[in-house]
């Protein structure tokens, strides 16, 4: 057998094993985002089973929907502020714990184990906690040292910040492991070279530790901004998107549209339009990390 022939069989073997994964990948995500989008130019829905073209007239819809608008700003003020919280407190976090402390392997685990937890098993722990009743813990300490109850998660204008909290108490250890693993990747000759030069702290972080932390900066900044795009299960737990629309997200009223009131059009045309929102906003954060990163070094 010549050398070409072998190499064709070869490559044929390595693709069959492509093969069963992009079946699946064309199964269950490309033929349901192909049908999504035909569905979103159509009326179909419970009361209308026999679906109807209508062009853009979801989308039109969709923009004149006071809920639709709730929903998207509840969530853009989430995912900017989970982002900015969540990578200010880990990043400190992360140097402190990379240094030699004796109870450093203990506090590492303190700070992570949040992040094992399912979203809305935390949930249901935070209600108990922030719970404006007589058995909510935070608001029992908060009367033991003299001050009012807080209804946190009753209080339209707090109770998103409240559930904000509990997103920040449990994904932040997850940010500082990723920039732990990042920090022992650094070679310590910078640090000497920096420590003969007499360099200061800030000096030794802004010229040395921030710039070699980008990669992790990326990857945190990107997936905690789409996470917080996608939050729905703690919301959900926590206060079902009430009171009023005050706590809705874009999922959440997603799923009332599209499922709950049945509206299958109209919530697929809602769904493509947050698809698009998703890339745009993740394309934009990488263009802008991308020249912060240039601008560095």
């Amino acid at each position: 057998m010549n050398t070409t022939k072998w190499n064709f069989r070869r490559n044929v073997v390595f693709q069959l094993f492509v093969l069963p994964a992009l079946i699946g990948y064309l199964i269950f995500y490309i033929y349901p985002l192909i049908q999504t989008a035909i569905y979103s130019f159509t009326n179909y829905s419970m009361y209308h089973p026999n679906m109807k073209w209508i062009g853009i007239d979801n989308y039109i819809r969709l923009f004149k929907d006071d809920t639709v608008i709730i929903g998207i700003k509840n969530t853009v003020i989430y995912a900017l502020l989970m982002t900015l919280l969540q990578n200010a407190l880990a990043i400190p976090l992360a140097i402190a714990l990379n240094r030699p402390l004796k109870s450093r392997n203990g506090l590492r685990l303190v700070f992570f184990a949040p992040a094992v937890l399912s979203p809305l098993v935390v949930g249901f722990l935070w209600s108990y906690l922030m719970s404006s009743s007589d058995y909510g813990l935070i608001n029992q300490g908060l009367r033991a040292i003299g001050l009012n109850n807080v209804n946190w998660l009753g209080n339209p204008k707090l109770a998103l910040y409240s559930i904000l909290l509990t997103q920040v108490w449990q994904w932040t250890g997850y940010a500082m492991i990723i920039y732990l693993a990042n920090l022992q990747g650094i070679s310590k000759d910078y640090y000497e070279a920096a420590s003969i030069d007499g360099a200061k702290a800030w000096t030794v972080f802004s010229k040395i530790t921030l710039p070699l932390l980008l990669p992790s900066i990326s990857f945190n900044t990107v997936m905690a901004m789409i996470g917080g795009l996608k939050v729905f299960d703690v919301i959900f737990s926590m206060t079902g998107g009430g009171p009023g629309h005050s706590t809705e997200t874009i999922v959440m009223t997603l799923i009332n549209k599209g499922i709950t009131e049945s509206q299958f059009g109209y919530g697929s045309a809602f769904a493509v339009v947050f698809s698009f929102m998703i890339m745009i906003v993740a394309f934009v954060q990488l263009k802008v990390l991308n020249k912060w990163e240039a601008k560095l070094f």
